[in-house]
């Protein structure tokens, strides 16, 4: 007999909604039928039940910087947004760059009640073998430009980095930005305070510049390389073969005209873009790879600052999913391609396994959903304690499991400590 039987739903499966019961046994599908017999089921009648988001991309600032987030804190986040699974970036004190620093991490995230990742960080002298023979996930960000945590590098480390990466078989994943340019736009406007000029400051050029120039070194080195963050028009010209990229939803839902409306807490790493840019990665969700939030959260004090002292990032791991939904909704995207690009792409591409789609032998990650059910994105439980989407319309999960738990059920049931740690390909006993 199974653990738990799910029946009435609408699930989500190869491209269409159909009623369908969904067995659980041990944390995974054991079968998607009907009438399944059960000791214990779980009336979803109304809901429908996606593969849980995966979120790719998020800073959970743990260890070294807690008053911003933990893990405890960014898993609550994003259960309650629909995310299962997320990839913990390197740029936390200390950075994820040695193997001692892998296990500081580790344990720290001990805290988490979603399943998660671990990024490794690239800069001169670390241990990048050793780390992915620890189970990292991938390596970066790898930043080209200044920012906040940076680990950024030039173009020497580079090259040799995408090497080693090559050879061991792993992503590198970059940020986007060429330092030279910013510096140059920079020097021109540092003595303005209006926060709209931050735009101006890191302009489209510089994703332009940094994209090509990785790609020439991925090129030569055989490298996967993963693209953070796109935002402009121009760069979505430059991606290619053994190149996937992903976008955010604030260069999606946000542009430069939200300057006046944000202020500082619109300061972000790349900024704000035109709304033209954000028409054409609307447009390129067909070919874009993911979704992924880019959660950077700093406290209200710290944003509260001019705009050359604040610093960039926003939170977003609990509103990725209920925004898109509400964008499926619309008619904006369809609801399949919505679940490629938070679910499925994500697991292939970072392997993943045995997440990202609803089938039997998967992880029960699942999100219960009333697509009738639309609410204004406030009251989150990021650290942070603000949100630049406030207001907006989103269809928030009604619950949320990680193999086959309640972790949401529109509070926070998860136990501390219940997300598993996936290691990542490279991972070896030894």
């Amino acid at each position: 007999m199974p653990d738990l039987v799910i029946k009435n739903a609408k699930l989500s499966l190869a491209g269409e909604v159909l009623e369908a019961e969904l067995s659980i046994t041990d944390g995974r599908i054991s079968k998607i039928a009907k009438d399944i017999r059960a000791d214990d089921t779980l009336d979803a009648r109304g809901l429908l039940v996606l593969p849980g988001a995966i979120d790719v991309h998020v800073h959970f600032r743990d260890p070294g910087m807690t008053h911003k987030e933990d893990w405890y804190s960014g898993s609550c986040a994003a259960a309650a947004g629909g995310v299962t699974t997320v990839i913990d970036h390197p740029n936390t004190i200390p950075p994820t760059t040695t193997l001692k620093s892998f296990e500081i991490k580790l344990k720290a995230s001990r805290k988490s009640i979603v399943d998660f990742g671990i990024n490794a960080g690239v800069v001169k002298g670390a241990e990048l073998e050793k780390l992915w023979r620890a189970g990292v996930t991938a390596f970066g960000e790898i930043y080209m430009a200044d920012s906040v945590g940076r680990l950024n590098i030039d173009d020497d480390i580079l090259s040799t980095v995408f090497r080693t990466i090559a050879q061991l078989n792993a992503i590198a994943c970059l940020h986007a930005e060429d330092e030279r340019i910013i510096k140059r736009c920079t020097e021109k406007l540092k003595d303005k305070v209006d926060p709209s000029v931050y735009s101006s400051s890191r302009p489209n050029e510089s994703e332009d510049s940094a994209i090509a120039r990785a790609v020439q070194f991925a090129n030569v080195a055989g490298t996967k390389l993963h693209i953070c963050h796109i935002s402009t028009k121009e760069g979505l010209r430059l991606l290619g073969e053994n190149v996937t990229c992903e976008v955010t939803p604030h260069h999606l839902f946000l542009s430069e005209k939200d300057w006046d409306k944000l202020g500082t807490f619109g300061k972000m790493n790349p900024p704000l873009r035109s709304e033209e840019d954000g028409r054409a990665l609307w447009a390129a969700l067909n070919r874009i790879d993911m979704i992924a939030s880019d959660h950077a959260p700093h406290t209200m004090g710290e944003k509260e600052q001019d705009i050359w002292s604040a610093p960039p990032g926003v939170p977003g791991v609990e509103t990725s999913l209920p925004l898109m939904l509400s964008a499926v909704k619309k008619g904006r995207i369809s609801l399949q391609r919505l679940i490629e690009l938070m679910a499925t792409n994500p697991a292939r591409i970072f392997g993943l396994n045995g997440k990202g789609d609803i089938r039997v032998g998967n992880d029960a990650d699942l999100v219960f959903v009333d697509m009738r059910e639309i609410k204004q994105v406030k009251n989150l439980h990021s650290k942070a304690n603000w949100t630049p989407f406030e207001g907006m319309n989103a269809i928030f999960p009604k619950m949320t499991m990680v193999r086959g738990e309640v972790v949401f059920d529109g509070e926070i049931v998860g136990e501390t400590g219940s997300g598993r740690f996936i290691r990542g390909n490279g991972f070896s006993d030894s």
